[in-house]
């Protein structure tokens, strides 16, 4: 047992850093709890009228995990849901904060149709939701054999800004393609066409755009005036590429 003397000597915090501690362990426990809320909702297939949100998930920036603010996840989902039916596949790619809004158009009253969904993700915690793939950009095509070929809209969000990931991303979306690959060696001539029946959103850096615009020149995939935005921000600029047009007052070419 310590004597008096002995206990004299052990560091004791200050009020200040017992408080911040106190704020810090308070911050964990209530986001536990809304982890622990959503995978609640998970598995009542989300039967009630609450949104869904991204604050449950904390981002990892060391995993280059940047959530989309919610003005732009809902833009981009909307993309995804124009002129959509019920036999429509869309493919999330390394965009959790999208697929969110997805799900949250999709119980609303302003959505009859009902599209199958994939988020394909490299974070386990997006395990909760029944539409989660497990997917490794640096194992392109390392998926379930049942999505070769199945999507007809897709959108891909490449983690790092580099051409190795975003090129074993463009092969991806050239596996999950339901139209001929969206993926060519060469950049695309003045006279040609973009698939029929493929719609495509590519955001990343503005400086991959040359090498964007070339791996995905087949598709028609050109630079949008659209510049999406996230929740918490970011340092390098940032670009939406698309093969359509949009009546979105924020999106032209």
């Amino acid at each position: 047992m310590a004597t008096l003397d002995e206990e004299d000597d052990i560091p004791q915090l200050s009020a200040g850093a017992l408080d911040a501690l106190k704020e810090f362990y308070g911050e964990r426990d209530a986001h536990q709890k809304q982890f622990e809320d959503l995978k609640c909702q998970a598995e009542n297939e989300f039967g009630n009228d609450q949104p869904l949100s991204m604050n449950a998930f904390t981002e990892d920036w060391n995993a280059s995990q940047f959530w989309y603010s919610d003005e732009t996840a809902t833009l981009l989902a909307r993309q995804l849901l124009d002129g959509a039916s019920n036999h429509s596949c869309i493919a999330v790619v390394s965009a959790p904060s999208v697929f969110i809004q997805l799900k949250n158009l999709l119980v609303s009253s302003n959505y009859a149709v009902r599209p199958q969904v994939s988020l394909l993700e490299f974070d386990e915690r997006f395990a909760v939701f029944k539409e989660f793939v497990a997917y490794d950009f640096e194992h392109p095509v390392r998926l379930p054999a049942d999505l070769k070929g199945k999507f007809d809209r897709i959108i891909c969000d490449p983690p790092f800004l580099s051409p190795d990931c975003q090129t074993k991303a463009a092969l991806t979306v050239r596996w999950l393609s339901k139209a001929p690959s969206p993926v060519t060696e060469t950049s695309p001539s003045a006279d040609s066409q973009p698939q029929d029946n493929l719609r495509l959103i590519v955001c990343t850096g503005e400086r991959m755009e040359s090498l964007v615009t070339k791996l995905y020149g087949k598709a028609g995939l050109r630079t949008t005036t659209f510049e999406p935005k996230h929740s918490k921000g970011l340092s390098n600029e940032f670009r939406c590429y698309a093969n359509f047009e949009s009546d979105a007052r924020t999106w032209t070419y």
